[in-house]
């Protein structure tokens, strides 16, 4: 007979009927505790601490703008600065203030058109009394000649007679249909015209050329009347001028058509230039457009100048 234990036994080996249909208890399970990050130091960052968009949201504006602004910023392109010509020595280059003769004709009729001997312009019929003639004053480069012949005088050697070709394209430009007109007669008799063929003459401020008159009408060409002819020049340099006095007095000879420059006064400082005006042109026509176009290419020539400064000095009599 087994012995049963009494209320509260807890002995091991004795097995309990009643414990059979008992439920067996799961143990509680606890939640897994997700490792906790910890969000970098702001006065310690890491490189590798990832950016959440929330701090990305946070970050200054300044630094956004900046960073914007630094994509935006146009490239500057590089300035590029004129090919310089090598010169060439014992031989006009660009820049140089010439002194030069020349007579200008069209190839195939060898008719002068413009010259600088007057002996020429007499013997070819083209002599206007008032003109000057005489070497002419050229700054090579600057267009005061026709373009054709401006862009090839670098080269022309001086003393020596060269005869310059230039093509109608660089002379007077081709000849433009568009530019030959029929004009009623009665039209240009309005116009106080009197229209006769071959006349060269002013209609409505353009030079034109009669080319012919019938049946009420007139041909009336616009075109120069050297356009679509190949120009030959024969150029002479008498002097390529060195001495920056000789250059202002050649200036002056330019604007002043007519006057001995020899009879303006010059004093060239460190930064203003003063002309002293003759007394016999004080009161010469167009005297003030002369005196302005005269500082204004003094000031080009010289950009070390400042300043043009003229006087008009009335002494005693």
């Amino acid at each position: 007979m087994r012995e049963s234990p009494g209320k509260g036994g807890n002995d091991p080996r004795v097995f309990n009927m009643s414990d059979e249909n008992k439920p067996i208890e799961k143990p509680e399970e606890k939640p897994v505790e997700e490792p906790k990050i910890e969000a970098p130091s702001a006065e310690a960052p890491t490189i590798d601490a990832p950016i959440t968009e929330a701090q990305s949201a946070e970050a200054p504006v300044a630094e956004v703008k900046a960073e914007e602004a630094t994509v935006a910023a146009p490239v500057e392109a590089k300035e590029e600065k004129p090919v310089e010509e090598p010169r060439i020595e014992g031989a006009v280059n660009k820049g140089d203030f010439i002194l030069i003769e020349m007579t200008g004709r069209a190839e195939e009729t060898g008719e002068v058109f413009d010259t600088t001997s007057e002996e020429k312009a007499k013997e070819k019929g083209t002599h206007r009394e008032g003109n000057v003639y005489g070497p002419r004053l050229v700054v090579v480069g600057e267009g005061w000649v026709l373009r054709g012949l401006d862009a090839r005088l670098r080269g022309v050697k001086p003393n020596e007679l060269t005869p310059i070709e230039i093509p109608a394209a660089e002379a007077f430009g081709e000849r433009d249909p568009a530019n030959v007109q029929l004009v009623p007669y009665r039209i240009l008799r309005s116009k106080g015209v009197n229209p006769v063929p071959g006349a060269e003459l002013e209609i409505d401020g353009r030079q034109a050329i009669i080319r012919s008159v019938g049946a009420g009408r007139v041909q009336v060409d616009y075109n120069h009347a050297l356009a679509g002819r190949k120009i030959i020049y024969d150029v002479k340099v008498t002097e390529i001028i060195e001495d920056e006095k000789a250059k202002i007095k050649a200036l002056i000879g330019r604007r002043f058509v007519g006057v001995d420059a020899e009879k303006f006064g010059q004093k060239m400082g460190k930064k203003k230039m003063n002309i002293i005006i003759p007394d016999e042109i004080f009161f010469g026509e167009n005297i003030q457009i002369a005196k302005r176009g005269l500082a204004m290419d003094v000031l080009k020539f010289f950009p070390e100048l400042e300043e043009v400064e003229f006087q008009e000095i009335v002494k005693r009599s």
